[in-house]
């Protein structure tokens, strides 16, 4: 792992990275669905619907969800009657998807605090498939995280994350930098009265690899049939692999 990582546009120190994701969440967490909304003009819940169609969950599996404390991905799966784990390092995020469960009767749903990196309160081979959802571009150390991902998931389980990416259009790229550098932070200090963390987060996607080097990274924690979906253009992508 570098000496430095990305937050934003900076560059700092790893373990200042997850002390200040961290406190973004917690900033956030009580409003986070409502920004994505507004983030995406409500775009994000069909992608949510698409992505789950691929992860294509099924009776009697046992699923983990990384990073998805508002409990959005783990909702939709869990109508398969698959059992599913919630994970997210953030207990503010994990607090709130709790209380949208109870309000919908998901009784159960499990809710683990975990830090994705390890994964250390899971065994190896446990899962037959993990899902993330717009969380990996805010881990510390990504490859650790696929490794640890890796050893989680039983022999022929399933990976899949869905992520914002590099827009392939330079028109429409510039278009929606635009959009999200100037809109996005004054929304979010609107609606969430928070403007840094939403700069932030617009930040985040811009610095996260595009698909194919984040495709690279996949493979070279061990994954196999590794794959990417664009969707608009490449604005959001769902990747996937298999462990073999």
């Amino acid at each position: 792992m570098s000496k430095t990582v990305p937050f934003g546009f900076e560059d700092i120190a790893p373990h200042e990275k997850t002390e200040r994701v961290g406190a973004v969440f917690r900033s956030v967490a009580r409003r986070y669905d409502i920004m994505n909304d507004v983030m995406s003009f409500g775009q994000h819940r069909l992608w949510k619907d698409l992505f789950v169609g691929r992860v294509l969950p099924r009776a009697g599996e046992s699923i983990l969800d990384l990073a998805g404390g508002t409990g959005d991905i783990a909702f939709r799966m869990a109508r398969s009657g698959a059992e599913v784990v919630v994970s997210d390092i953030n207990p503010d995020m994990l607090a709130v998807g709790r209380e949208r469960a109870a309000r919908r009767g998901l009784d159960h749903l499990r809710w683990v605090e975990a830090n994705a990196e390890t994964l250390t309160p899971f065994a190896d081979s446990a899962f037959d498939a993990v899902t993330i959802a717009f969380g990996i571009r805010n881990v510390t150390d990504i490859p650790a995280a696929l490794r640890a991902i890796h050893r989680v998931l039983k022999f022929g389980g399933r990976f899949y994350c869905l992520e914002f990416s590099q827009i392939s259009l330079p028109l429409v790229a510039d278009i929606y930098r635009g959009y999200s550098r100037r809109v996005v932070p004054g929304a979010g200090a609107l609606i969430a009265r928070d403007r840094a963390s939403y700069k932030y987060l617009v930040e985040s996607i811009e610095r996260f690899p595009d698909q194919d080097a984040f495709s690279a990274m996949i493979r070279d924690a061990g994954f196999g049939q590794v794959r990417a979906q664009p969707l608009l253009g490449g604005l959001v992508v769902i990747h996937s692999g298999w462990k073999s």
